[in-house]
């Protein structure tokens, strides 16, 4: 029973794994956009919450160059609408239960490693801009929530 148990434990952190990277990998595509159409319901819900576009990129960016393994995820509060930028480690450290994944972008090494060196982790952050799939992002929003 111990083998059984253990291998329930660690549940929630492989399975995150497997989900987050399968919406790591959903929301690329090669020669995507740099940022959304201006009159995407992204682009728009964005300056809702954060004052502007720019502001919640930032906020975005910033939390994907911190320290560490994980993932820099926009999630949005199915409740309100809002969107909010979070860290999360190691798969299941961070997720915020019942807020869904809009934007997942993996800022583990081994993410970007054969292409960066560990020290170049802002140059991955832009080329993975470069290449989001802006309509898989907008799929994932939900648009019938009041943003209040």
């Amino acid at each position: 029973m111990p083998a059984y148990s253990e291998l329930t434990r660690r549940f929630g952190f492989e399975y995150n794994g497997m989900v987050l990277h399968e919406y790591y990998f959903g929301n690329m595509t090669k020669n995507g956009s740099s940022d959304p159409g201006k009159q995407s319901h992204f682009y728009k819900t964005a300056e809702a919450g954060f004052g502007s576009y720019d502001i919640w990129k930032a906020d975005f960016v910033s939390i994907g160059k911190m320290r560490g393994v994980g993932w820099a995820i926009c999630f949005q509060d199915p409740k309100r609408g809002r969107l909010t930028n979070q860290w999360v480690t190691l798969h299941e450290m961070g997720n915020i239960a019942g807020f869904d994944p809009v934007l997942v972008m993996d800022v583990s090494e081994h993410a970007f490693l054969l292409d960066y060196k560990p020290a170049e982790r802002p140059k991955y952050i832009e080329a993975f801009f470069a290449n989001i799939d802006w309509n898989a992002v907008e799929e994932r929003l939900k648009v019938d929530v009041n943003l209040t």
